[in-house]
């Protein structure tokens, strides 16, 4: 499996229809739970956000990949997962 970034902000109603569809997804997929996440706010972190290619948030890397960018869906997120959780580790 390889690790998640996911960029949001507060403000954003899609990032919070994520989080709540994130929590979905772990408890349908509790493996995915087992994937390291770490979540970044752009507003709070603006210093590490400028590092990476997006514009919408929610943003989601695996390793160092954009998967998705801006509003999702139940399926994108567990497309994600799924995703990172059947990658191999990158060296």
């Amino acid at each position: 499996m390889q690790k998640i970034t996911m960029f949001t902000m507060d403000s954003c109603p899609y990032c919070k229809q994520a989080h709540k569809w994130m929590k979905e997804v772990f408890e349908a997929y509790p493996q995915y739970a087992e994937i390291p996440l770490t979540i970044i706010d752009e507003a709070k972190h603006p210093e590490i956000a400028e590092k990476y290619d997006y514009y919408y948030v929610p943003t989601y890397y695996i390793g160092s990949e954009k998967v998705h960018e801006g509003a999702a869906s139940y399926d994108i997120i567990r497309d994600v997962f799924e995703k990172a959780y059947k990658a191999e580790e990158s060296i």
